[in-house]
């Protein structure tokens, strides 16, 4: 059994997002990157099923910059066997249709039986590649996955939806999944594990090692970013103080419904 997990880096939650001089694009040098927190419940996961099944194999792929190899020795180090780069050089404005064709020929090319993703990035929260690698392959989806149990090549899968509701698949491999924080808790990397995976394999490739041209996927992108502004700043409050509580809600009432308008 092969299982691969699709790996995105993302900014820290505590980098300051900064716009280029132009406005047409992040300015990436002061950032500090991590393994997109989501896709570390994906990693956890495989591992987990790995340490349950004979002849299993847990490979971490990402198609992103060189400097995510970082980001795939840490799932290594984690304890997965293999790491899988696909270089994104020339390829850094795809959208999520384009990344998602990409990675759906290095899963066909991998020959994989199951795939497990983050159920987001937090970078642009668009929630978009798992479910369009599966259309791809024309496998099954399941996103939010908040528990999972595997007997064979069958899946009984538990999925969070609105309101605190659950609802609750039954399908065979292969299938991608999405997996949600509620699914685990990541182990930490440990010494050993640290030390394991500087010997382990990971293999740097790009779009055209899978048959890919740069060209004929450009007609599928759907998305054009145009530029970038940051959010308008917010005003600053006003405190009503040092007077009657009937005269001070009366000019928060004037204010919210003359300024604010939202009354």
């Amino acid at each position: 059994m092969k299982i691969l997990v699709l790996l995105k880096q993302t900014p820290d939650t505590e980098t300051q997002i900064l716009v280029s001089s132009d406005g047409k694009s992040i300015d990436h040098s002061q950032s500090k990157y991590i393994v997109n927190p989501y896709d570390e419940f994906a990693i956890e996961e495989a591992l987990r099923i790995q340490e349950k099944t004979q002849n299993c194999e847990v490979v971490i792929a990402s198609f992103g910059p060189v400097s995510a190899r970082e980001r795939i020795v840490k799932g290594l180090a984690m304890g997965a066997d293999r790491g899988l780069l696909i270089d994104n050089a020339g390829w850094e404005n795809c959208d999520s249709l384009v990344t998602a064709k990409i990675l759906a020929a290095v899963i066909k090319a991998e020959a994989c039986d199951l795939v497990f993703t983050g159920k987001q990035a937090i970078d642009d929260d668009n929630m978009h590649v798992g479910v369009m690698v599966a259309e791809f392959l024309g496998w099954p989806h399941v996103n939010v996955v908040t528990q999972l149990t595997l007997n064979g090549e069958k899946l009984s899968i538990e999925r969070e939806v609105e309101g605190g509701q659950k609802e609750v698949y039954e399908t065979r491999l292969p299938v991608v999944l999405g997996a949600h924080k509620s699914l685990n808790t990541p182990r930490y990397a440990s010494l050993p594990g640290i030390m394991k995976a500087k010997k382990k394999t990971l293999d740097v490739k790009t779009p055209k090692d899978f048959g890919l041209d740069h060209s004929v996927l450009q007609t599928l992108q759907q998305t054009l970013i145009e530029g970038y502004v940051y959010p308008a700043q917010k005003p600053k409050g006003k405190m009503f103080q040092g007077e009657a509580v009937e005269v001070m809600v009366a000019k928060v009432v004037k204010l919210l419904r003359e300024e604010v308008k939202v009354i």
